[in-house]
């Protein structure tokens, strides 16, 4: 089921006075040539890479008329949005794994491991009492209602609430109470909201899919259910052949398969099915997809990759961004 919470922009359009003189056309200030809805996806730690996306974009001179976000992409769309990108960057870029754990308030017997509140605090200090109404660009967010699955879009009210419920990670952040509905991270129903900018009659739609690459498409596989013990000895005698010491390190860390890893897998999965079925039904006109795959869903610290792959892929796309947009410039 879907429950979408949203509010139109007003589209009216404005009448002027027969008594009032025309406007001179060179001081009258010129519409952006291009324009783009963009639909940031969810990817935890990988979702740097939409601040290297949005920075090419503005150096190209695209402009962004909307933005639909998902977990990370609803954090990063938002900051964009108020202003702060500049701001989140130099957060993100500051991250070490030490420092972030500064930025983990772990608590136990709670619905989430980490009360997320540290960084709340941090978000507070650049968007205290900021209003999504407010932005000059629609944004929504999309959250996913515990109790019930629907699909959520905060397109009013508080912007860091908004952007909390978005990123909400279930067993991971605790959920944000809004209103009456306990919310939670949005990349469980809608990984890539290309969806929410069509709903907004967004005329091209770019989304940025951070999940494309980690697995292949969907397969079955047959096979015995019996131990295994020596093709595994073998796939790590041909690493080290291959690739040498840094393969087998690589594949070390690959066998270790804790609780978190555990947690990560599975989520990974989660998102990229949910995105390949929703993508193919209502696709993008453009994807960018950011190199991002070898970076974990919780290394923060690397935002420096990140970004960098966000950029580098925008700016190898970019003329295929112009491109697609030509045919909307009339509009």
């Amino acid at each position: 089921m879907l429950e979408r919470v949203f509010r139109r922009a007003d589209n009216q359009p404005q009448t002027i006075p027969a008594n009032e003189p025309a406007r001179d056309q060179a001081t009258t200030k010129p519409k952006p040539k291009f324009k783009i809805a963009l639909a940031l996806g969810g990817g935890a730690a990988r979702g740097w890479a939409h601040i290297g996306v949005l920075k090419a974009l503005d150096e190209a001179g695209i402009h962004v008329s909307m933005i639909a976000g998902t977990s990370i992409g609803a954090l990063v769309g938002g900051c964009y949005l108020a202003g702060r990108l500049g701001e989140i960057e130099e957060f993100a870029r500051s991250l070490t794994r030490r420092g972030l754990i500064r930025f983990l308030d772990v608590r136990f017997g709670g619905s989430g491991l980490l009360a997320g509140m540290r960084l709340n605090r941090r978000l507070v200090e650049s968007l205290e009492d900021l209003l999504i109404e407010d932005l000059d660009r629609p944004l929504v967010c999309v959250a996913t209602e515990a109790r019930s699955g629907h699909e959520v879009w905060l397109d009013s009210g508080s912007l860091i609430l908004a952007m909390r419920a978005s990123y909400a990670l279930p067993g991971v952040f605790e959920p944000v109470i809004c209103g009456d509905r306990r919310l939670v991270d949005g990349a469980l129903v809608n990984p890539v909201p290309v969806s929410v900018c069509r709903a907004y009659e967004a005329q091209l739609v770019v989304a940025v899919n951070l999940n494309y690459d980690l697995f292949g498409r969907a397969a079955v596989v047959r096979m015995r259910a019996s131990p295994a013990t020596t093709s595994i000895q073998q796939d790590r005698a041909i690493t080290v052949e291959t690739l040498g010491l840094a393969g087998q390190e690589a594949a070390q860390r690959r066998d270790k398969f804790g609780i978190t890893r555990s947690m990560a897998d599975a989520f990974n999965i989660v998102q990229d099915r949910i995105s390949r079925s929703r993508l193919a039904g209502d696709p993008p006109d453009l994807s960018l997809h950011p190199r991002v795959r070898d970076i974990g869903m919780s290394e923060f610290f690397r935002a420096d990759e990140a970004i960098a792959h966000g950029y580098e892929e925008t700016m190898r796309r970019l003329p295929e961004i112009v491109r697609v947009t030509e045919g909307y410039v009339a509009n």
